[in-house]
């Protein structure tokens, strides 16, 4: 159970967290404006917030000891 959520979050971590400098740096280079790097993150944030909202059920009322 851990390691069905601990992976994709690691993972996804490791190659957002990791190349989130490299790629707010490129958009800089390429821009010209320091403030265009932020755009990446906040975008990557709103999608994520968007297709979470999407996919994932909500689970308040649901008696995780019944059986499926």
């Amino acid at each position: 159970r851990y390691t069905s959520m601990s992976l994709p979050y690691h993972i996804g971590n490791g190659w957002f967290g990791g190349l989130l400098p490299t790629t707010a740096f490129a958009i800089v280079a390429q821009t010209g404006n320091m403030y265009n790097g932020l755009w990446y993150p906040i975008i990557v944030a709103g999608m994520t917030f968007v297709i979470g909202m999407l996919f994932v059920k909500e689970t308040k009322d649901v008696d995780i000891y019944a059986n499926d």
